[in-house]
């Protein structure tokens, strides 16, 4: 059947869903034992043995000047998904003549691997890539996306056969501005992507005047696939926020749920 998210009902919940912030900061750049500016925009999955695996994009520069000159991946552990504890060396970079940085990694274990999604800022736009690890030290790169594509979260098991995923492409010839959806694409071998779809688009959320994009691995419940997504919407009176001199933009947490009937026996 056709792949269609849509904002979550809460009736469809015994209760009401309930999403608490920790109200401390778990992981800043303090923590990190080599260079680091900025620490943000992590992946993150629970072990079956408990254990919690963190990738975070970790912006090397200086902090005080708000200079960036680059930025790679960390890798950190934790037993409870609060304290964490940081590896000696990042885990993952990519530069070269086409290349200028990865970042915003998100992960997911899937046949007896981890995958991971990441953006990749390259000269002719913003890819998407994906790489494969056993041990999270050692990455094979997969694939790269054409431009301009980004915000890639893998499902944690494969649908009808075929690894899948979310994504977020942005066109230059869009709908007009920044609206930019949620598209899906499928792929034997985690190589090759095709068969796209369009499966939710700004419209279909009601405080999105902007853009959306996928935010983690989708969830399976007992009602469907559950997906975590960033909403944007911007308004004119908005100020200073943070190093810029002006920022117009908010960005919140939405949840949307894919339905399935199951076929009668």
């Amino acid at each position: 059947m056709p792949f269609k998210f849509r904002p979550v009902d809460e009736s469809l919940f015994k209760t009401e869903p309930c999403i608490t912030r920790y109200p401390e900061t778990i992981l800043s750049r303090k923590d990190v034992p080599y260079r680091s500016a900025l620490t943000f925009n992590a992946g993150v999955l629970k072990r079956e043995n408990g254990e919690y695996v963190m990738i975070f994009r970790n912006d090397i520069g200086d902090y005080d000047k708000q200079i960036l000159e680059g930025t790679n991946l960390g890798l950190a552990f934790s037993s409870d998904g609060i304290h964490w504890k940081v590896e000696n060396e990042p885990c993952f970079a990519m530069r070269d003549d086409e290349i200028m940085r990865v970042y915003d990694p998100r992960i997911t274990e899937i046949d007896g691997k981890y995958v991971m999604c990441f953006a990749v800022d390259t000269k002719h736009g913003v890819c998407g890539g994906m790489a494969t690890t056993k041990d999270l030290k050692n990455f094979e790169v997969k694939s790269i996306s054409v431009p301009e594509n980004r915000n890639m979260v893998l499902f944690p098991e494969k649908i009808n056969g075929k690894y899948v995923r979310l994504e977020r492409p942005m066109p230059v010839y869009s709908r007009g501005g920044h609206v930019f959806d949620i598209w899906l694409s499928e792929s034997p071998d985690l190589v090759y992507w095709g068969n796209s779809k369009l499966v939710m688009g700004v419209e279909d959320v009601p405080y999105c005047n902007d853009k959306i994009g996928p935010g983690a691995p989708p969830i399976k419940t007992d009602k469907g696939w559950l997906i975590i997504f960033h909403s944007v919407d911007v308004d004119p009176n908005r100020g200073k926020n943070g190093w810029e001199a002006a920022w117009k933009k908010r960005y919140v947490i939405g949840i949307a749920l894919w339905i399935w009937k199951i076929p009668p026996r």
